[in-house]
């Protein structure tokens, strides 16, 4: 007997790489159930070969279904997720609603496994934000090598980590940037993204930092390691899909580049590619559809002790979002955490 699946926010660019992946991925799913908003009943999304029609999630039942794969925003994760738990549905957030509840897991199957245990308190497990997943996937091996003191960590990220609308919004303006003298007017962004960089992801806090960065310093404390020290810049650029992440490190003991390639290497998820020559690196024309987080221009930092410096580029819509989503799932199937047989 499989399992029953309902993706909150199935018309969603994260939705529907939910259900993408989850054929992809066979999941051993009997029924799979595609849930939106009111506006989108009737709303036809694709699973493999398969249609679905998008059902109302307000009158929807849940008592009988397995994993609620939920990726329709904060708002509705506070409302909708402790009801959907509370029917014995476990529910997988994508928003950042209970990502820093101290009774909500945050995890990444590569780096914390180990703590979705603690789901039972809401029947509610977090994801991490799509800049940390990647992050920490590359900083937990390393870490366990070696132990990381301090993170310096500067972000590429992808439109399409802000919705469909901004991913219009690049591509409209590009398309407008080729006729001369035509102007584009921002509406996603606050500054025109196509041939730009914005500094500036997500509403700025009291201290100067973006929530976008001061969500990848808290995150990965909770997941990896309270003590690792970490600062981030968040920077939107005119990417449509896949974040990149130049990231220096210090560590307690030392560690080479060559070591570092290899401990890589052997860790789940990654996949290293790191030829000192050009094209010998990953850019997020690479990663784009792909699994795995890369890792590549691996050199030593000779400006601190112990110090290394990596460029890290990852799907967003993947491992940032949809298929960390679906690896916590198989994961607690792996360990048998719903008493049920596959």
């Amino acid at each position: 007997m499989g399992y029953r699946v309902a993706v909150v926010g199935a018309t969603g660019n994260v939705g529907r790489e939910m259900l993408n992946v989850l054929h992809e991925r066979n999941f051993p799913a009997d029924e799979v159930i595609a849930l939106a908003s009111r506006r989108s009943i009737g709303t036809e999304v694709s699973y493999g070969d398969a249609t679905l029609k998008c059902k109302d999630l307000e009158n929807f039942d849940f008592s009988g279904v397995d994993f609620c794969l939920m990726s329709a925003g904060s708002s509705v994760s506070k409302e909708w997720a402790p009801r959907i738990g509370k029917q014995g549905c476990v529910v997988i957030d994508n928003s950042s609603c209970w990502r820093y509840d101290q009774d909500v897991p945050l995890i990444v199957p590569e780096v914390n496994a180990e703590a979705i245990s603690g789901y039972t308190k809401k029947n509610i497990i977090a994801n991490p934000n799509c800049s940390t997943a990647q992050l920490v996937v590359a900083l937990k091996p390393l870490h366990d090598a070696a132990t990381i003191k301090r993170a310096v960590v500067s972000t590429y990220q992808s439109v399409s980590g802000a919705g469909k609308d901004a991913m219009d919004e690049l591509w409209q303006q590009t398309k407008a940037k080729y006729v001369p003298g035509t102007e584009v007017e921002p509406k996603k962004f606050t500054k025109e993204i196509a041939f730009n960089c914005i500094p500036h992801i997500d509403v700025f806090m009291e201290d100067g930092f973006t929530k976008e960065e001061w969500k990848m310093m808290v995150e990965t404390k909770k997941i990896l390691d309270p003590k690792i020290k970490l600062t981030a810049t968040c920077v939107r650029v005119p990417v449509f899909v896949g974040h990149s992440e130049a990231v220096n490190l210090e560590f307690e003991k030392p560690i080479t580049a060559d070591e570092a390639r290899e401990v890589l290497r052997d860790a789940p998820g990654i996949a290293v590619l790191d030829k000192r020559e050009p094209g010998g690196y990953a850019t997020p024309v690479e990663c784009a559809g792909e699994f795995d987080t890369y890792v590549s221009r691996i050199r030593e930092d000779g400006t601190v002790e112990n110090g290394l410096v990596l460029w890290i580029v990852s799907d967003n819509l993947l491992k940032g979002a949809a298929l960390n989503t679906i690896q916590i799932a198989e994961t607690m199937i792996a360990r048998k955490m719903l008493n049920k047989a596959a």
